[in-house]
């Protein structure tokens, strides 16, 4: 039984307007011990930015958000921040519920009946209508609720509140599809500035207007790029970057290739059986994992796992991460061998 989908103007606060230039990062640095996670890097957030930050695990996307807003002292370079600006971050633990609490309470934080969202005064039941929740549940312990209603309460509660920069981490992790487009709808309508941590390249192409990511996917090494758009655009991209640089590579080489004894017209370069078979294999091998992350959404998506069997559940998700991860890198692989196919064949 589900509840009516909420507009987004009515679920968003108002803080006041942010200053223009919301932050800006001039050639920032932090390692841990002898490892670099950031290697200088600059950008300028505006206000009505929606950036993406994707990465591997382990890659340094927590640590860079973190110096991007103030919460963490570069090791060199400077940060700024904008004028009245005032944060509300949603991150994946969740770790701000007490599940004896209930929804009720927790949105009025323990005011009764009434929140306070945009100035004026909203019953909690019908605040919590537009989140997809029904009048009953207000009385109901969060310890009842699946993980995508777990996210969606604590947007619930982070959007009454002003704010006109939004942080989500890792978001869209365990949510079912009803909570991805209740959080597509937000991010869309939300009136100031939005940094998404996430893995879920659908949502990142819906809805970012550039995407910072490691400028080596499969090693990061501490330097980071940010690329026009999405995340499909951000591939795109970066297979146009790698174009370039075997077109240079191709022309030094050039004069050494004139040196050498002159070769046949007819023995151009091929690829090699092990690449071959590759390319012709990656699109399957792709294929398959993209069914097995959609079977475990579906398994994830039932509202009551997560209070029947948190086990499960938490495999489920750590299953999931690992397939993207191995999604991501057959994709580049991919772009690359059908980059160098297209080169030798001419």
């Amino acid at each position: 039984h589900k509840g009516p989908q909420g507009t987004v103007q009515a679920t968003v606060s108002d803080a006041q307007e942010s200053g223009k230039l919301v932050i800006e990062a001039e050639k920032i640095t932090k390692s841990f011990g002898d490892r670099p996670i950031v290697t200088p890097f600059s950008i300028r957030v505006h206000r009505g930015d929606c950036i993406g930050l994707v990465g591997p695990n382990g890659a340094g996307k927590t640590t860079l958000l973190k110096m991007l807003t103030g919460q963490l002292s570069p090791d060199s370079g400077t940060v700024k921040l904008g004028t009245n600006l005032e944060i509300a971050t949603l991150d994946q633990k969740r770790e701000d519920l007490d599940p004896e609490d209930t929804l009720a309470n927790y949105l009025t934080d323990g005011r009764g009946e009434n929140l306070l969202v945009n100035g004026e005064q909203r019953h909690v039941t019908g605040y919590m209508k537009e989140f997809l929740f029904q009048p009953e549940q207000a009385r109901t312990p969060i310890r009842s609720l699946s993980g995508g209603e777990r996210a969606r309460l604590m947007l619930a509660r982070i959007l009454s509140r002003p704010a006109n920069l939004l942080i989500l981490d890792e978001p869209t992790n365990d949510l079912d599809i009803e909570t991805l487009d209740l959080l597509q709808e937000i991010v869309a309508g939300f009136p100031g500035t939005v940094i998404l941590v996430s893995h879920d390249r659908d949502f990142l192409d819906r809805t970012v207007t550039s995407t910072i990511a490691p400028a080596v996917p499969d090693a990061p090494d501490g330097r980071w790029i940010e690329y026009a758009g999405g995340y499909t655009d951000m591939l795109a991209q970066r297979k146009g970057a790698l174009e370039e640089r075997r077109k240079a590579e191709k022309a030094a080489e050039k004069p050494k290739a004139q040196e050498a004894a002159p070769q046949s017209a007819n023995s151009k370069g091929k690829l090699s059986f092990k690449q071959k078979f590759a390319l012709d294999n990656l699109p399957k091998e792709m294929a398959k994992a993209e069914a097995e992350i959609a079977k475990r959404e579906q398994v994830m998506a039932d509202p009551n796992l997560f209070t029947r069997d948190a086990a499960a559940f938490n495999r489920l998700a750590a299953e999931m991460e690992k397939l993207r991860t191995g999604l991501t890198k057959m994709e580049e692989e991919w772009l690359e061998l059908e980059m160098l196919r297209e080169e030798l064949e001419g």
